[in-house]
């Protein structure tokens, strides 16, 4: 535990590196320092030993060219009485001890193997000199004490050979060797001490180093690390990154300034991150769809609330068994299909919720792959349709009750294309009324019902005009029918529909039509005194001229043409007046056919006006007039119009005598004709100076049989009769009073659709 702790600590690793490094670099610094101060001491001491050497040999030299042992003898002596010198010795060339500071050792004889010897007998002939190194040797005394001896070899100098006394020749180049011997231990003693000195030093500047290093790294380095540790180690917690303080300004300072911007961003962008998780947590678990994750074994390893609250907890199981309670895969099942080709799919099915209810969805599945792309899962989205599927349930039977109610409405009722007036649909009494096949009327144009020449005339109202309250319709068999309809805007299956109700008032029209008739053979009988009158004067200038014409012939008397032309003239005209009388007769007096046409209101009040003048000239009845001209057209039948001005102006005539009867000249007898436009209206005022309408009985005005005359003296139909063809022109009539006692009536149309 200790050592995975130690190997995975950052400080561990730092003070380990730099206390195996600094370590090895106090070894080899001490280690150096020990070598070169060893090698300089003993340097220093071969030199001392070589100068002693010298110093011996040169002492020597005299008492050696005098050949006098006691000099030699003396001043080796004294020479060697010095502290450190161990010993000195001559040898000869056969390696004898001629002379010695130690006198029990004069004449002994040193082997040639020995080390003293072997430096320079290894080599044949032995060198005259030798490098100071190989001449030395390190030696211990036989109390254990560390000595160093050096060979120095006594050369053959001139004076020496050729001298009397001495038996050397001049070829002899070594005549002995010089050993001196010096004790270490003095020198040994410096090198301890300077090594334990050395090994403090260094254990010192090791420790203080170590500990420089360490208290610079920690304050430096580890501190600000374990505060960037902390800090990320916070931020992952979830917590707010806390901005640190590095007051270093150097690559940590600017690591931590760098090292605060990004915690700053990250810490922002974990919390966008969390948010986002949460929210998608939230989406997924609150979603109204079911949703539900399968592993590769078909198992449910995750769900959201809404496929809990249908099927409950999973609970281990696999999705057949939650889902349908089944007790093996489905047959075609879409979370096998997405396994097995990785790609989404969709189907629906039906199951049990946990309450035992039958239970319908939509099922959509995904793939979910790991990182290395494998699919491991799939995810299905449901959408509950159960009640979808009831509503559909219930809207079959609904479309049933609506076609069974469609077709049983006795009335043709159309689907329309708002845009061609094509015909969609129809129910079985557009059959019955129209005589064509359903499948024949579906794709007819509506507008083949119309009269040919009135199809461009009833085109616009169709798709504007939410009634019409009469028109002519034509059957498959070419009889005209009349139709009252209207028309309501709908929209089916995403597309703009009018739906056309036409109601079949051929028989109700043609028993107005006889009432209407009947009430116009009444009213030319309340005419007949005035049409009497009127064409009794054409017929009197008729009967005066054939008088005259008699006479002249029964006198054999001739005319002159000038008179014979002017009554020619006198008898054509009146013939014509009497002819038009007729003709206008006939003409009001025949059944209306009920075609609409465009029509001019100011023609119809003078049309009525003429028929029906005479009538007001009998009573002294003034008619002012106040038409407005160029009015625009409006859609009517201008007989049926004519029949409403004159019945208009008959009540008219009849309230006036009512009230003026018997006064004579003083009577104010007055019918004033007004035409004039109000917005999208043509209006015409009918108003007299008679005896006013009563307000308790202006309600009641437009009913049929309704009257106010005297028994004998009225039907009680003119009114009714004005009112209904009035409406069947999409028209209103209004009654009010007038300059006081007198009644006005107020009739307005629509203007027709070819003059807006």
């Amino acid at each position: 535990m200790l050592f995975k702790r130690l190997r995975e600590s950052l400080i561990a690793k730092m003070i380990l590196t730099a206390g195996v490094t600094l370590t090895l670099c106090v070894i080899m610094w001490t280690g150096f320092n020990f070598y070169y101060f060893e090698k300089n001491v003993v340097s220093s001491v071969k030199s001392d030993i070589e100068m002693v050497s010298d110093t011996i040999l040169l002492a020597l030299h005299y008492a050696m060219m005098l050949d006098s042992e006691e000099d030699i003898k003396e001043n080796i002596n004294n020479i060697s009485r010095q502290e450190e010198i161990e010993n000195i010795r001559v040898y000869n060339k056969q390696g004898r001890i001629v002379f010695s500071s130690k006198t029990d050792e004069i004449g002994t004889v040193i082997q040639m193997e020995t080390p003293s010897c072997w430096t320079c007998h290894q080599y044949t002939p032995p060198p005259p000199n030798l490098p100071l190194a190989k001449r030395t040797r390190m030696v211990e005394s036989a109390d254990g004490r560390q000595l160093m001896a050096i060979m120095t070899p006594i050369s053959n100098a001139e004076g020496c050979s050729p001298g009397p006394c001495h038996v050397h020749s001049n070829d002899e180049q070594v005549l002995g060797l010089l050993d001196v011997t010096v004790s270490m231990e003095k020198k040994n003693a410096i090198i301890s001490m300077f090594e334990r000195v050395n090994v403090a030093i260094s254990v010192v500047v090791f420790i203080a180093t170590f500990l420089a290093l360490f208290a610079f790294a920690y304050k430096f380095i580890f501190r600000p690390i374990k505060r960037f540790i902390s800090a990320t180690k916070g931020v992952q917690g979830g917590d707010e990154f806390p901005t640190i303080d590095i007051e270093q300004v150097d690559e940590i300072g600017t690591l931590g300034e760098a090292f605060n911007m990004m915690g700053q961003r990250v810490s922002e962008k974990h919390r966008q991150l969390m948010e986002q998780r949460e929210e998608f947590r939230n989406l997924f678990d609150n979603v109204p769809c079911l949703v539900s994750v399968v592993d590769t074994d078909y198992r449910v390893i995750r769900h959201n609330n809404a496929y809990e609250k249908h099927f409950g907890l999973p609970m281990g199981k696999r999705c057949w068994q939650i889902n349908k309670g089944r007790l093996e895969k489905c047959e075609i099942c879409p979370v096998d299909r997405t396994l097995e080709d990785g790609r989404p799919h969709m189907s629906e099915e039906s199951g049990l919720s946990k309450e035992g209810r039958p239970i319908h969805w939509i099922v959509y599945t995904s793939p979910v792959r790991n990182k290395d792309g494998k699919v491991v899962a799939a995810m299905e989205m449901m959408i509950d349709i159960t009640r979808r599927k009831e509503l559909e349930s219930k809207l079959a039977a609904s479309e049933h009750r609506y076609h069974a109610i469609f077709d049983s409405i006795p009335n043709a009722v159309f689907v329309l294309d708002k845009e061609t007036l094509i015909i969609l649909n129809c129910n079985e009494s557009a059959v019955d009324i129209y005589g064509w096949p359903q499948e024949e009327l579906r794709g007819l144009s509506f507008m083949n019902f119309f009269r040919e020449e009135e199809v461009l005339d009833w085109e616009t109202p169709m798709r504007t005009w939410p009634e019409i309250e009469l028109c002519t319709h034509v059957t498959k068999s070419g009889e005209p029918i009349f139709v009252f309809m209207r028309i309501s805007p709908a929209r089916f299956d995403e597309q703009d529909t009018l739906i056309v109700t036409c109601t079949d008032v051929t028989k109700k029209m043609e028993a107005e039509q006889q009432l209407i008739q009947a009430s116009k053979m009444t009213t030319l009988g309340e005419m007949s005194t005035g049409v009497a009158h009127e064409l009794n004067q054409p017929l009197t200038i008729l009967k005066a001229i054939s008088n005259l014409l008699a006479k002249k012939v029964s006198t054999n008397k001739t005319l002159e043409p000038e008179i014979m032309e002017e009554m020619a003239e006198g008898i054509s005209t009146h013939v014509d007046r009497a002819a038009k009388i007729i003709e206008h007769m006939r003409e009001f007096g025949r059944k209306a056919d009920l075609k609409t046409m465009p029509v001019q209101i100011n023609d119809v009040l003078e049309r009525g006006f003429e028929f029906f003048s005479q009538q007001l000239e009998v009573h002294n009845i003034k008619v002012v007039w106040e038409l407005e001209h160029n009015l625009p057209m409006i859609m009517a039948d201008s007989n049926r119009l004519e029949q409403v001005v004159i019945n208009l102006l008959l009540n008219a005539r009849d309230a006036i005598e009512e009230k003026w009867n018997g006064q004579g000249l003083m009577a104010d007898k007055r019918i004033h004709l007004t035409s004039f436009r109000q917005d999208e209206r043509v209006c015409f005022r009918v108003c007299d100076t008679g005896s006013g309408i009563p307000k308790p009985i202006r309600e009641r005005l437009f009913e049929p049989f309704f009257t106010t005359k005297n028994v004998g003296k009225g039907t009680g139909l003119g009114l009714s009769i004005s009112y209904g063809i009035v409406g069947d022109y999409g028209g209103d009539i209004k009654a009010r009073s007038w300059e006081g006692d007198g009644a006005c009536f107020e009739i307005c149309f629509p203007i027709a659709e070819c003059e807006l």
